[in-house]
């Protein structure tokens, strides 16, 4: 099965190389692609003195946009799998074969990577944390799915869910969202556990501030997502 890693990158000057490298270390047969959003640091010229392959946005599209850049190229590309992999140097590409191994086993429709399995490695903060309980307890109310992990930027998805996200996926955080709107389609989504690292350099895009603005904005979209949800949804996999 062919594989595709999808890296979308903001202002990643200092970590971008070393992601990649940890990639074609770990999983040299895997293809990557970096999505750029319209970075105003350095990234562009990194990417391209150092051969990397990667998508241009011309405009700032945010993480949703970068992301479904992202699937649109695996969908075109003919990818069986979808691999989303943050370009800060969070995630660790040792847990990459592992992450995929349900789908090429047609085990799961979507696989999560997830911190809190095992609790080993950096786990956020308390805030955060509590925010992540809630948005869990959230989705499993709305579509019976329990996943400790909502907002792991860590997940792959199969054929079927790479063409649904290619024609639409959420654009403002939507790590929660695009789980909710899998598990209304029937998918059958599964947590991997994983460790991950701190940001290894810049500055996250969720300050206090957008931290509030993002609890309200995601939970009025996970519920009007699931209010306007078709009854009689089928499963991906039949």
């Amino acid at each position: 099965m062919r594989s595709l890693v999808m890296i979308p990158a903001y202002n990643e000057e200092c970590n971008i190389l070393n992601t990649i490298a940890d990639i074609r270390r770990h999983a040299p047969e895997m293809d990557y692609i970096v999505i750029n959003d319209c970075s105003t640091d350095h990234t562009e010229e990194i990417l391209k003195e150092n051969g990397i392959p990667y998508l241009n946005h011309p405009v700032n599209l945010g993480i949703g946009g970068g992301v479904q850049s992202g699937y649109r190229y695996a969908k075109d590309n003919g990818y069986d799998i979808a691999i989303q992999f943050d370009g800060d140097g969070q995630h660790e590409a040792q847990y990459l074969h592992t992450l995929i191994a349900p789908i090429e086993t047609d085990a799961a429709d979507f696989a999560i990577g997830s911190r809190f399995l095992e609790n080993e490695g950096f786990q956020s903060s308390f805030l955060r944390r509590f925010g992540i309980n809630f948005l869990s307890g959230m989705i499993h109310l709305l579509c019976g799915i329990r996943v400790n992990d909502v907002t792991s930027g860590m997940r792959a998805v199969n054929r079927s869910l790479i063409e649904a996200f290619a024609q639409d996926y959420a654009q403002d955080y939507p790590e929660p969202e695009a789980i909710l709107a899998a598990g209304l389609k029937g998918a059958r989504i599964l947590e991997i556990p994983v460790q991950m690292r701190e940001r290894q350099g810049g500055t996250s895009s969720i300050n206090a501030l957008r931290s509030v603005y993002y609890m309200i904005k995601v939970t009025l979209a996970l519920f009007f997502s699931a209010m306007s949800a078709p009854r009689d949804r089928r499963k991906l996999h039949e």
